[in-house]
This record gives C-alpha cells, structure tokens and sequence, in this order.
C-alpha cells in the first residue's frame, strides 16, 4: 500500500530528530521519494514550526531564546494531543488545550483519530516523532471493549500522558494514568433533579451507545434515578448515530407512543443534535416541545441555537482542556527538575528527613473529575412555570 504523505512527514521528522541536521538529499534517498518532494514536505513542516531549513538541509527545531520548558531554561515544551475529532465536542477541549499551551510557552502538536482506535497508536507515535515530550490522548474509542481491545500500549508510553475524556476500569493497567474528564453523571443527575423539580415524574432518556460519553450518559443514569428515588418510566429510547433515518424515526416513534399515552412527560436527549432533530420531527406529529414535552439536551454545542432554545447540560470542555495541559506540562517541569516524573508512577525527589532515606518518592497521580452546568432554557418549560408563579 502506498506511503500517505502524513506517514512520510513521521519518517522525515524522525530522521531530523535523530541527527539533528539533513540534507534534503540525503533524506530522499533514506525515503525513497525524489528531493522535490522532501522539499515540499520540508516547506510544509516548516509552516508547522516543526522543522527549520536552511541551504539544502533540514533541521530540528532549536529552543527559542527565554522561553521555560521541559528541557530546562529556554526550551520550547512540545506537546501532542491525539483527539478523536477536531469538530462538535472536542474542538472546546483542543481550544482550551491550546490557550493553556500558549500561555506557557509550549507548542501544541495535534492529531485526529476519526474514532478509529485501531489506528491509535500509530498517531501517538507519530506524534512522538514530530517531537512530543508528552502526550494529551482522547482515545477514539466507540464502545466498551474497546479500552481493553485497543488501549494497552498506553500504559508503556516513553513519557508522561494525560487522559482526556477518557476513564479506565479501576485496577486495570490505565488506571495509574494521569486523565481529567467531566462528570458526567452529575451532569445527567443535574438533569433528571432539575425535571423532577418542575413537577415530571423520572425523564426518559433518549440516548446514543457510540462514544464514551454516550455510554456514561447512559450509566449516570441509571445511578441518578436510584439516587433521586425515581422508578424507571419507560427502557431508555435508542438515538442512532447519524446516517441511521430508520433507526432514528424508531426512537421518534417510541418517544411520540410514551408520551402520547401519557406515560412520559420529560426527557433528557444525548446529543445536542439529535435533541433538536427529535424536537423537529415531534412538532410534525403534533407534540409540542415543551407542551407536552419538557426536555433537556446533554452537551450544549448548539442547543441554544435551536428555535425553542433547549434547556442543556454543558460539560465543561474547555476546562478539560486547559487543567489537562497544565497538567501535563507540570509533570515535564518535574522530569526536567531532576524528579521522576518519566517513571510509571511518577515521582519528585527525596530529602533527608522525609523518611525516604534521599529515594525518590512517587507523585501522586491524579484523576480530575471536572462538574458539568445545567443550562435553562425555554425547552424544559421553566420559563412559563416560573412566570405562572410571578
């Protein structure tokens, strides 16, 4: 199979990294492509900030004057950040990622997995070859076996990485890995307490099974109905991932049934789009949003935009984000300050008196579990209780 011109810039920036300086010729003869098109890749990963060239050869990038990094005073800290999309929900998480990296100094190197895990550690690598101290990783994962399908490499990663988005079963070989996520049952019991509150029996929940937060969705809330008390009103609907018409018209049909035999009058829908495209498509059957329906979107992305505003839990992506790179960029000041931070569990140096004999005590990991809001709108019907109590 032919090379993709990405796999070809992974094998160039390995080489520069690994003498420091090439010449253009030199690296098409180790690549097997002509010097035109090194050229061409070495302009382009110029533009990046990845490489400098200078008569005929290439070179790795040298540390800007003044700045602070992982490698001492004036390195330039490189981060990478693997995301399964650069759109929607993860393009708060890369924003904040990136405004906490510019604020320090660092540069943000980033790739996108298209929810394809298979391919997830072939993009961490590459990233590692275009020079990363550390790794920001969001695994593309869909379902639940897929952590222990396609997620061990990350437990022997060369240098320190952080979680995003992303949990690990507890014991397991992730588990000692640094990750900052929202909490996403709070945010579906923030829901489900804020229908409650308005007068509803339990929501029903309208949710999709392909991604992480999907699934957490669904797990927050079967927890959130034990901790509020509430019985279950109706099996939690199915909302296809998009491309699926039939599948989607067969969650419309469920939730139009529940609610026209007046077994269900509130629903928490995941995600922002499905919930407008399920708003649409009920108007046309002659149910009302929030008439006959009071409901509540989980991501808030474009749920206000809808044109009955939806009420929304936001999780709070862009905090992800930035916590996650301050973070990782914490754990390479240690590492460059003499701690241990590069080994598997982390570490800071000993001292006499600290009872460690001058050995270096591991760091504690840490797992940030970052609170979503609830956002009210017109959608869960708040509005008009609150001007009938006016």
């Amino acid at each position: 199979m032919r090379e993709s011109a990405v796999q070809r810039h992974d094998r160039l920036l390995t080489l520069v990294r690994e003498h420091g300086t090439a010449r253009v010729t030199d690296l098409a003869a180790r690549l097997g492509v002509s010097p035109l098109t090194i050229r061409r890749d070495v302009e382009t990963l110029t533009r990046k900030g990845l490489v400098e060239r200078a008569h005929g050869s290439v070179s790795w990038p040298r540390p800007r004057t003044g700045e602070a990094g992982a490698g001492g005073a004036g390195a330039t800290p490189v981060l990478g950040l693997l995301a399964p999309s650069a759109t929607y929900y993860f393009a708060e998480v890369i924003h904040g990622a990136h405004e906490a990296a510019a604020r320090a100094g660092a540069r943000l190197v980033l790739r996108i997995s298209d929810y394809r895990p298979e391919g997830d550690r072939a993009r961490a690598e590459g990233l590692l070859a275009a020079g990363a101290e550390g790794l920001l990783i969001a695994p593309g994962w869909r379902d639940r076996a897929d952590p222990a399908e396609y997620g061990g490499w990350l437990a022997g990663l060369p240098v320190p990485a952080v979680l995003l988005e992303r949990t690990a079963a507890p014991g397991g070989p992730l588990a000692a890995l640094d990750r900052v996520c929202s909490d996403h049952a709070h945010g579906v019991l923030l829901a489900l307490r804020h229908l409650a509150g308005q007068g509803h029996a339990a929501p029903v929940l309208v949710a999709r099974a392909d991604s992480p937060t999907a699934l957490a969705v669904r797990t927050g809330y079967d927890e959130a109905l034990r901790a509020l008390g509430l019985e279950l009103p109706h099996p939690v609907i199915d909302a296809p991932a998009g491309g699926d018409p039939e599948g989607f018209e067969r969650g419309v049909q469920a939730l139009w049934t529940a609610v026209t035999a007046g077994r269900v009058t509130a629903a928490l829908v995941h995600n922002d789009v499905d919930a407008i495209q399920l708003v649409q498509r009920l108007a046309e059957l002659g149910v009302r949003v929030p008439g006959e329906l009071a409901l509540v979107a989980y991501d808030d992305e474009v749920a206000a935009l809808a044109d009955t505003p939806l009420t929304a839990v936001a999780p709070p992506k862009r905090e992800v984000g930035r916590l996650a790179t301050e973070l990782l960029l914490e754990r390479l000041r240690g590492r460059a300050g003499g701690g241990a931070v590069g080994c598997p569990e982390g570490g800071r140096p000993g001292g006499a008196g600290d009872g460690t004999g001058g050995r270096a005590e591991p760091a504690p990991r840490r797992h940030l579990a970052l609170l979503p809001r609830l956002r009210v709108r017109a959608s869960c019907g708040a509005a008009e209780a609150r001007a009938a109590r006016g």
